[in-house]
């Protein structure tokens, strides 16, 4: 009896420490990619705006350089294509000298989620830089999105009246891009996540001067 006690005891002691021993990887691990995903974030805005820095700076260079503009609790019920958001915060990134204007966007893609960061200059309608920082999508294909030649196509094109990837052959208008040869699906998707996170962010940012 002492011994299956003594067994039970051990048992659960070991099984305290594995557990403990986990849980405080899994917040070492995840405070470790939260700061990897804002490096990246931070890296992408000041690479857009053409701003110097380095590993070991680029904290100190991004706080100099880029104001954030926080709008709490913005509530942005419907969009023309029925996609309700509720409330929720939106968070620009003003390069101070030029007055770009840099946000994150976020939707659903073809196998999951495409995120990243896009740019415009002052007056908000026309892309500066575009920059996928995740995505899922067929490699070869879809995972093309994320491809730096295929997003510098975008530099220059206007998101007003709404960005359009073009599928056809006829010449690309100011706000038309290609699409992405064989992958109709994402080209679709991609399409409407920029339109509706600009919408989105746009409302946003409109509703300071009510």
């Amino acid at each position: 009896m002492k011994k299956n006690l003594q067994l039970i005891l051990f048992v659960l002691i070991l099984g305290g420490l594995t557990s403990g021993l986990l849980v405080g990887v899994d917040l070492l691990t995840s405070e470790r990619i939260a700061q990897n995903e804002m490096a990246q974030l931070k890296a992408a805005i000041l690479d857009a705006n053409d701003i110097s820095y380095n590993s070991s700076n680029i904290h100190d260079v991004f706080d100099e350089k880029i104001e954030i503009i926080e709008i709490e609790d913005f509530d942005y019920q419907e969009t023309s294509d029925g996609d309700a958001m509720g409330s929720r915060d939106y968070v620009f990134y003003r390069n101070e000298e030029n007055g770009n204007i840099s946000f994150e966007f976020i939707g659903g893609g073809l196998w999951g989620d495409i995120a990243g960061v896009i740019t415009l200059d002052d007056e908000m309608d026309t892309i500066v830089s575009l920059v996928v920082l995740q995505q899922q999508e067929t490699p070869g294909l879809g995972g093309i999105v994320a491809e730096e030649n295929y997003l510098a196509q975008f530099v220059g094109i206007k998101m007003t009246p709404e960005i359009e990837i073009n599928k056809d052959s006829s010449p690309n208008k100011p706000n038309e891009v290609d699409a992405i040869t064989g992958a109709t699906g994402t080209s679709n998707a991609f399409q409407r996540i920029l339109r509706l996170n600009y919408r989105w962010y746009m409302a946003a940012w409109e509703s300071r001067n009510e």
